[in-house]
């Protein structure tokens, strides 16, 4: 008999994908266990983060496991990844379970990168954005639907239509 996962301290969570200049922000919550074990960004094969951005991009979906190819893709365009929360604690990959937060510096980044908009991938990322970051970027965020396996009922089309509409401005000039 398994036992369900118990509630542990995490962090620090994985560093910023970045170039030296970003015109986008985009903010997750805190990296899932499959991502840490990768240590890269949205990590889990049934994620469709990494797939909807090349797609929105206009570039082929990097494989599972092309973390460069996958740091290109964000940077070449102009986009930053970033998480939210630095440590926490969280029950394995429940959002809903993340306390004891400790925020990212995200600010100090921002401000470097010279970011024009903020993004968050999800509702848990939006909620802690603007509890313990929004008023130090002094940038709302705007909140997407979760790429996430859990967030089952966004298809690949609804959340290609959703964050198209939200990204145009940043993106290459295509139709969603």
């Amino acid at each position: 008999m398994s036992r369900a996962a118990e509630p542990c301290p995490v962090g620090p969570g994985l560093p910023p994908v970045c170039g030296d200049a970003a015109r986008v922000l985009i903010l997750g919550s805190f990296p899932s266990p499959k991502s840490r074990e990768q240590g890269f960004y949205y990590g889990h094969p049934q994620n469709r983060f990494w797939p909807l951005m090349a797609a929105l991009l206009g570039e082929p979906a990097p494989d599972r496991d092309d973390l460069e190819a996958k740091r290109a893709l964000i940077v070449e365009h102009g986009f930053a990844v970033w998480d939210v929360v630095c440590r926490c604690t969280v029950t394995g990959a429940s959002d809903a379970s993340i306390r004891d937060v400790v925020p990212n510096a995200v600010p100090a980044l921002a401000a470097r990168l010279g970011v024009e908009a903020v993004f968050c991938n999800g509702g848990t990322a939006a909620k802690l954005y603007r509890k313990y970051l929004e008023q130090a970027v002094g940038r709302a965020a705007v909140t997407l639907p979760s790429t996430s396996p859990a967030n089952a009922a966004w298809t690949m089309p609804r959340l290609l239509a959703a964050w198209g509409k939200a990204l145009a401005p940043w993106l290459p000039d295509r139709n969603f």
